[in-house]
């Protein structure tokens, strides 16, 4: 065995020790957002990095490509990577990512986007994921890992919303001002659309079913809402029952949604029972890390309203990113869910008790 062999096989080692430690690590500190112009200051991760996070989740429109020209989009995903507060939350912090339109490759795109293939290599690339993960021969960038050992696992679920979706249904008409007023989609009805596709949807009944104390289940764009008029699960209600049903069928207990997009952050709760779920789901939408709302740059206000009958609190539109601080150190675990300004104070939080979520 020579020299270059030896030196392979030990680095082999490192780096298969290193994954096996990742997976045993106890998370108490995860932040997520979404939605970064690549081509703007992105000041935001200098207090993402001093919340010292061991996990980031990038939720989508991790950058606005919007091409379909491959040469264009890699230099639009290196300017992200040239980001200094992007560069120094590498060092730190493991990052695992999900995209949303804009990353994928077209605004609002969903399974028609002729460039999906060539654009989801590119995503992984820019990611360092393997070139052996089943992610670089699968359709789709979904992907779920579970970290922590047995009683403080925690699952995170990364959804692909956007390589099988069927079309958009134009034509949302708003009710009394306040409506849906930020949004152009009505529901689309047809039995047939879908927003995973039939292998994402067999995977994710899978990876329900394995055991974890916590899973963070995230999607690019809101589970919950369904009265306003802007992308969303509530576009296709059958699969977004369906998810909720499945979670229901899976006795998945621990969950949270994560979610972004709307260049807004809010938290909701739907009541326990919904779908046969015998606990109350919450989720978190945080978005833009560098983008404010056009609701606050143009009225000058933080917060503003837009019906959504499962919101907790208010809806807060200036520049944020999500924080999840988990308490392991009593029998009954603690979670503070947070959305933090640009500063990182927090500006909403839901404090929960992991029984809540059983």
């Amino acid at each position: 065995m020579n020299i270059k062999t030896n030196v392979f096989l030990l680095l082999l080692l490192f780096f298969t020790n290193e994954q096996k430690l990742l997976a045993q690590e106890t998370l108490t500190r995860i932040a997520f957002g979404s939605c970064a112009k690549q081509d703007k200051p992105q000041p935001i991760w200098a207090s993402i990095i001093e919340k010292n996070p061991q996990l980031f989740l990038f939720l989508g429109d991790n950058i606005y490509g919007d091409t379909e020209d491959m040469v264009l989009l890699k230099k639009k995903w290196e300017m992200l990577g040239e980001q200094p507060g992007y560069v120094e939350l590498k060092k730190k912090t493991k990052i695992l990512a999900t995209w949303d339109d804009h990353d994928y490759g077209g605004n609002d795109a969903g399974a028609d986007y002729p460039k999906k293939k060539e654009s989801q290599q590119l995503f992984l690339d820019f990611f360092g994921v393997a070139k052996d993960s089943p992610r670089r021969t699968q359709e789709g960038v979904y992907h779920s890992e579970i970290i922590g050992k047995p009683g403080q696992r925690i699952q995170i679920i990364l959804l692909d919303t956007r390589y099988f979706r069927s079309p958009l249904k134009k034509g949302y008409k708003p009710g009394e001002p306040g409506e849906g007023y930020r949004g152009k989609y009505a529901p689309n009805q047809d039995p047939n659309s879908t927003v995973l596709g039939n292998s994402q949807w067999a995977w994710l009944e899978k990876v329900l079913s394995q055991p974890s104390e916590i899973r963070l289940l995230c999607s690019s764009v809101q589970a919950i809402p369904d009265e306003h008029g802007s992308e969303m699960w509530g576009n296709f209600p059958s699969e977004r029952e369906k998810l909720f049903k499945l979670i229901s069928k899976t006795n998945a207990n621990g969950l949270v949604i994560l979610s972004g997009d709307r260049h807004l952050a809010e938290i909701m709760k739907m009541p326990a029972k919904s779908f046969g779920i015998n606990y109350p789901i919450y989720e978190i939408t945080s978005s833009s890390l560098n983008t404010p709302s056009g609701n606050f740059s143009k009225a000058g206000t933080r917060f503003s309203n837009e019906i959504n009958s499962y919101r907790l609190g208010l809806t807060y539109f200036d520049t944020n990113f999500g924080m999840i601080e988990i308490d392991w150190s009593s029998d009954l675990p603690i979670l503070r869910f947070q959305v933090c300004d640009e500063k990182g104070g927090v500006v909403l939080q839901q404090k929960l008790n992991l029984k809540d979520l059983k």
